[in-house]
Parts: C-alpha cells; structure tokens; sequence
C-alpha cells in the first residue's frame, strides 16, 4: 500500500509540472521493445507498432507478431506480415547448390542458355572470401557465375529473383538482363521480374547467369528464384488503428482499436540501475490486455508470435526449436544448431549462440506450436490443429503461443508474455569466457524465467515508482522536453553494455561500441556516458574501467595512459583500435574516477588505482595542455594538434586529480596539481581568445568549438576557469545555431547530440539552457532516420550522419547529474 501511495504522489507531481495543453508528445525516431544488451535488442522503427517489422537495433529484421481474433475477426497489432516466398530455385540457406564460374572473363555472350560452359569450373555457393563461411573462395576482382536448371511448372503469377551480393551485379535470366546495379546487400533481397521474361521460361536448361564485381571490403554471391506464396491471401487480417504510444524510462505502451474492443499492449525492461539482480535478468515483460469498448462481451483470442531470427546472425542458419513446460511455465525455445560460442566478433552482428525464449503461464487456455514461417498463423485462423512436436529443426522458424481469453467484457482480461535469452557467455575476458552476471550464482533461464513470472506485479511497481520520479527530476532539473530526451535515452545507453563479473570477482559493464567499430569498454564512451550511471548507480562506472585498469595494471597495456578499448565486442582481449587517444583517455578516465569519488562520498576506488591514476597524470601534465596532432573523441573529425577542448579536458582532469589526492589526505599533491590547473587555465584563456569566443585550437583564429569538457569545473566543484568562460562561450554559441541543433565546431554542420546536452549545462539560465536544448528535441522528434536515436547528426536537416543505438546518449542526463549534485 506504501509503494501505491508513492506511485500515485510521484504521477500527480509529475502532472502537474506538465502543461497539457501547450506540451507537445515526442515522436521517438525508434521505439525501444526489447533492451537488455547489444545482442538481446529490439525495437519498432516507425510511428506505428504495427506499421513495419520490428527489428534488432542493427536493423536485421528481429520479427515480433501480435495479433487478436474478436468475434471471428482478426486484427494485427504488432509487426507487420512479410511477404512470404515458395522456393523455385533453392539458394544455400535451404539447400546446398553447384554452379559453373570462372574469374577470367569469357568471351561471347556467356549469359545465354546455349553458351558452351565446358571449360568453366564447377563450384558450390555461396562463394565468398570468408574461408569460414564460403562453400566456394572468392578473392578475385570478377567472377561469372551460371546457374543451369529445369522447371516442372513454368506458371507463375510472379517470379523473383533472391539474391545476396557484394558488390556490384549484373544479372541475367535466360539472356535477358534482370538486375544491375552497383553496391552491395548483406541480407537476401528479393527483385521481381517482368512478365515478358517469365514467359520465355523453359522446362529443361534454364540458365541465371551473373557477373558480379567486387570494388572492396568483403565478397559474397548467393542467387536464387522464388514466387509468392498466396496461402495466406484468404485470410483477412485487420490492421488495427493504434491510437496512442507513451514512452517511460523502462515501458513503452501502446493502446489500439480493434473492433468492438480497446487492446493495450505494453513491453517493460526492468533496467532498475541500483539492482544488479534486475538489471542483469534478461526477461522483458510484454503485457497484452483487452477489454470491451461496447459494454457487451465478446469472444477475444491472442496470438504471439517470435521469429528464431533472435537466435542468429544471419538467417541462413539452421535452426533448433523446443517447447515444454517447467516451473508452471509454458515454454518455448530456440537456438541454433551450430552454437558457435563467442566465435563472432565486430559490429553489424548478431549473437547466433545461446537460446531466445518466450514463456506464459501455463493453462489449458495456452496452446504452443513451432512452425515454419508461412504455417504459423494457420492454427489461429482455422480450426486446424496445431503440430505437437516438442522440438523441429530448419531455417526461420517461428515460436507461436495462442491465448484464449474466453469472453472479454469492459473489466477487461490480460495477458502476459515473456521474452528471455540466455547468451550461455557473455564476453571472452582476457582469455576466460565469462557468464552473464545473472548466473554468476548458478541460476538458469528457466528460474529467471519463473522468478521474473512471481514478481511481476512487484517489479511492476518498481519501475513506475522509478519512471515516475525520473521523469519528475528531469523536468525539475532541466523541463519537459529535457526530461523526453532522458527518457528516450534511458533503456538506450543500458543496452548497449553486458554486465558480468571479471575472475576477481570485480563487476564489469563492458559497453559495445554500436554503429561505429563494435570496440568493448571503449573508454571514450564510457566518459560520455557517465552521467547516467553516476547518478543512479557509481558501481556501474566502476564496472566501466575496472577492464581498463587490469589492461595497464596486469602489464599486458605497457603505455602511460588508457587504451582505447578493450578489444571487439564481445572478446575483450586487448586493444584493437589503429589508434592510441593519448590525452583523451587519460583526461576521460581520471575526470570519471573523480565524479565516481564524489558521488560515493569517498576516494576508496581511486585509491585501489592511485599508482595508475598518478601515471596517467604525470603524462597529462607533461602533454595534455597544449595537445599533439592526435585523435580525440570525435575521431569522425579527424586528427587536431592544439585541440582546445581535448586541452580543458586534460586541466580539468588535473584539477580532479588533485582533488582526489586531497580526499585521500595528501594535501601536498592536491594543492601542487590544483595550482598546476589553474595556471594552465590561465594560459588556455591567453592562446584560445578570439575576440568574443574561443578558438577550436591554439593559433586558429576565426575558428569555435563547443567546449564541452568545462562541465565538471562546477559539477566537480573544481572551479579552475573563471565563469566568465563559460558565459562568453555560451554567448557566442547562441549566435552558430541551426534548425536542428548547435554544430560541434567550425568546420562542418553536423554535431554529437550527447555533447550538445553537455555545453547546455554550461548556461547560467534556464532560457539559454532551452534554446540549447530545444533544437535536440526537434531534431528527435523531427528526423527522418527511423533508428535507435543517432548521436551524430546534421543540424541542417536532422539525418544522422552515422551512429545508432549507441551508449554515449546517457550523457544527455548531464543536467540532472548537475542538479542532483546541487542539491547534496
């Protein structure tokens, strides 16, 4: 009673900061689902749930489907149907394949049926240059492929070529061209062909014939032909009219019309940060209730359905699937065959080890089938039974689970799925193959499962008891459109790290760098990051460089600052950037060290590293003030000598240090490094003037650049610049906005988001904090980049540039770290 009482004191407060009237709802440029770590991520890139498939965060189609039958009729309201195909012509993710090729170019017209390819070698597909992967090594510049088969029925309504490709194709059905176009698809896409072509079609001796061209990176050619498959055509499935979404920290909810009834659906991961228990359970509740909108009852059946392509990096893997009940749990399950354990590493990836699960109360109301594709539905629209084998193998299966409600009247029934994976290993450690912190203990997916099942209604109220003082706190701190950007970031920057236990016992929360290089424990981003994690749970940050200080502290990373990262997500093995960030890493990790200490109310952790952290210092004050041509940060800018920013970072890092050194009750240090800052922020005032701003870099007149790195000066309390800095700065930022946002500098029109939100914090009041803020906002709600919300973004006209799904939006809570320190 004590926890509904909080519940419904922190809405009322939080409606009543809100003007109703005038505030406008942001549209998200992608809505989160599921969000648990870079591999277990789901998410609905449109306005509508049911508008398009959902999909991973990588954009790899990661299909969820939800559908209700109310009175007969039947109604979708999540995800969208695939067009499904019937094979004409098998490529190798059903079946295995020989064709003729050569990499010298021919002579004649070799793509004719009738060309004499006697002399060409026999080779099976996919050829490719991945030895591991190829059945065929492709390494050459060219390659000319023909595919010679016979057809028992020539009638098709459609035909469509399915091919994968990289790089540029130039395809040929029979003699006539089909396809040709330059560039590369790393998935099967599916091209129709024209009429007149499928009309020349033969029973005997048909020929696909392509030339394909690789222009650089990788190779990769895989072909095939498919019809439609109309066996579903029949049947009429309703879209049903969504009419509202709202976006919590931990909860996405939508509520639709269907028919006679009102269905809200809604999806919560319980990422409670100062729960490690919680945080790491990798259960997302999706909640389903339906109730009558006529005040008469009516009959009401769902259905879920969930791809296998949850389990696997590409769908050409095979697939294992599994149903059975444990714990009072109806369970279904899928893997892949291979369990290719941490084999794969780097970015546009998915985990193909370890199992996908989804899971309901067990009842004689719940009936679970596994099928293939195009036979899942069939139970739920007919009276046909469903298959009753408890495991099935194959390509793109789909885990269907079918409710029955019974009779539904304006009280209303639920429903509620859960949706799990066990990843069996999280990360490669230096060597060691670490589990997800979860099972660090010895529990499985099946009691996390029941367990998640038990508390549901308790971590129910957990998580809007903390969605409703977080959005409280934002608006208070910065107002309600800040408050929508947290939010929006909130299950973002979580998911994108793996949180585990390093063989010492130390916590790690190793983040992935998405959309980027796919680096682990990227330092780099773990300082933008931090606001998030320095407000709601310190241990979290711990997490983030305790693989960093064993790398230098082991003497397996020999240098005297920070490596870059760690290795490529998810081996965690040593750097494996081209680059050192000398300055940048340095200034990153003390700076976090120091705000850890400071919301910990102790330098404890920094006096397990101080040996490191005084290393890593000397080299700052040697080198970090008036910095060499080397990278920062933002890389994607390319290599700056004189950096002025990257030189705040290494005084304010400095100041930290000192400040650190005088909480650990060396006076002498701390009044040696704090003069040393201050004088060095004096001579950065000398060389970085110009006029009515500062310069990007030392001896660049005519240049600017947002000095982001000054927020820790007051939320430190290290005070080593004079506010006047601050105040000329955001003057003169005031004057270089765009429609969508403050650029990062002088030399180009894009920006970061998360350092956007950080120069906000510079300004002394809340209208220059807005007029910062507000472009931010625009460009979220306003963008046409339907992804996990991009950080690097073109202010002109709001597309990212490049980066999704990525961790460093947690850096947007840089005002509420700035307000909650305030009021300690």
């Amino acid at each position: 009673m004590i926890m509904i009482k909080k519940i419904v004191s922190l809405l009322a407060l939080t409606l009543a900061l809100i003007n109703t009237g005038n505030a406008q709802k942001l549209r998200a440029p992608a809505y989160p689902l599921v969000t648990h770590t870079p591999y277990q991520s789901i998410w609905s890139a449109g306005n509508e749930l049911n508008g398009s498939a959902t999909q991973h965060w990588t954009a790899a189609e990661h299909s969820l489907t939800g559908l209700v039958k109310v009175d007969g009729q039947i109604y979708r309201f999540l995800g969208e149907e695939s067009t499904l195909y019937k094979t004409v012509l098998a490529t190798t993710d059903e079946e295995n394949y020989t064709v003729k090729y050569t990499e010298d170019a021919p002579s004649g017209n070799w793509f004719n049926a009738d060309f004499n390819d006697a002399s060409w070698k026999s080779g099976k597909a996919p050829f490719t240059d991945s030895e591991s992967k190829a059945k065929t090594v492709w390494k050459s510049n060219n390659l000319w492929f023909r595919r010679t088969f016979d057809l028992e029925d020539k009638n098709f309504s459609k035909l469509f070529l399915k091919l994968r490709h990289d790089d540029n194709v130039h395809v040929y059905l029979n003699g006539e061209k089909i396809y040709d176009v330059s560039g590369w698809k790393h998935e099967f896409k599916f091209i129709e062909i024209e009429k007149a072509v499928i009309q020349k079609l033969k029973s005997k001796n048909n020929v696909l014939a392509i030339h394909i061209e690789n222009t650089g990176g990788g190779q990769w050619l895989d072909a095939g032909l498919v019809t439609e498959d109309v066996s579903l055509k029949n049947i009429k499935i309703h879209k049903a009219a969504q009419k509202n979404v709202t976006l919590e920290a931990t909860s996405t909810k939508y509520t639709f019309d269907c028919g006679k009834t009102e269905l809200k659906i809604t999806f919560t991961s319980p990422l409670i940060l100062d729960d490690l228990k919680l945080l790491s359970r990798p259960v997302t509740y999706v909640n389903v209730k339906v109730k009558s909108k006529d005040n008469k009852e009516h009959k009401v059946q769902l259905y879920l359905g969930v791809s296998s392509a949850l389990a696997v990096d590409s769908p050409a893997q095979q697939v294992e699937a599994w149903k059975y009940n444990q714990d009072n749990l109806a369970i279904l399950k899928a893997g892949s065959t291979e369990q290719p354990i941490l084999q794969k590493k780097g970015d546009d990836v998915r985990i193909d080890w370890g199992y996908a699960y989804v899971a309901t109360a067990s009842s004689k109301n719940v009936q679970q089938y596994i099928s293939t594709a195009n036979k899942g539905l069939e139970p739920f629209y007919s009276t046909k039974a469903a298959s009753t084998v408890a495991n099935q193998k194959g390509l793109s299966l789909l885990l269907n689970t079918i409710v029955d409600l019974g009779t539904v009247g304006s009280k209303g029934a639920d429903q509620l799925f859960m949706l799990g994976y066990d990843e069996l290993f999280a990360v490669n450690y230096f060597g060691t193959n670490l589990k997800p912190w979860w099972k660090k203990d010895g529990s499985t997916i099946e009691k996390e499962l029941s367990q998640a099942n038990s508390d549901y209604k308790k971590v129910l109220q957990k998580c809007d008891a903390f969605d409703a003082q977080l959005k409280a706190d934002a608006i208070k701190a910065g107002g309600q459109k800040y408050a929508d950007l947290c939010i929006l970031s909130y299950r973002q920057a979580i998911a994108a790290h793996s949180i585990t236990q390093a063989p010492n016992g130390d916590i790690l929360f190793l983040s992935k760098e998405n959309h980027s290089n796919g680096s682990i424990n990227t330092v780099d981003l773990t300082y933008p990051s931090a606001p998030l994690f320095l407000i709601y749970n310190p241990k979290l940050m711990e997490g983030m460089l305790n693989g960093i200080f064993y790398y230098s502290e082991s003497g397996k990373w020999k240098k005297p600052f920070p490596a870059h990262d760690l290795g490529t997500y998810p081996i965690a093995t040593g750097q494996t950037y081209g680059e050192d960030m000398p300055v940048e890493e340095g200034g990153n990790a003390i700076i976090v060290v120091a705000a850890i200490a400071q919301q910990e109310g102790n330098a404890d952790y920094a006096k397990k590293h101080w040996a490191t952290l005084t290393e890593w210092a000397a080299y700052l004050r040697k080198s970090g003030f008036d910095p060499e041509n080397q990278l920062s940060t933002d890389d994607f800018a390319g290599h700056l000598a004189r950096n002025a920013n990257l030189s705040v970072k290494a005084i304010e890092a400095l100041a930290a240090y000192g400040k650190l050194a005088g909480m650990l009750g060396d006076k002498k240090t701390e009044l040696d490094y704090t003069n040393a800052a201050k004088e060095m922020a004096l001579k950065w005032m000398e060389l970085a003037k110009d006029n009515d701003h500062y310069t990007l870099a030392f001896g660049k007149p005519g240049t600017w650049s947002q000095k982001y790195n000054l927020v820790w000066d007051t939320i430190l309390d290290l005070n080593v610049f004079p506010s006047s800095v601050r105040k000329t700065e955001v003057a003169y930022y005031l004057t270089k906005q765009n429609k969508y946002g403050l650029p990062l500098d002088s030399r180009e029109n894009y920006t970061k988001s998360d350092w956007v939100l950080w120069t906000a914090t510079l300004a002394d009041n809340k209208k220059d904090f807005d007029a910062i803020v507000d472009p931010m906002w625009k460009y979220a709600n306003e963008t046409n980049s339907r992804v996990p919300v991009s950080d690097w973004h073109e202010t002109l006209e709001g597309n990212m540039m490049n980066f999704k799904a990525r961790s460093v939006v947690a850096g947007y809570y840089m005002q509420l770290l700035k307000w909650k320190t305030s009021k300690k």
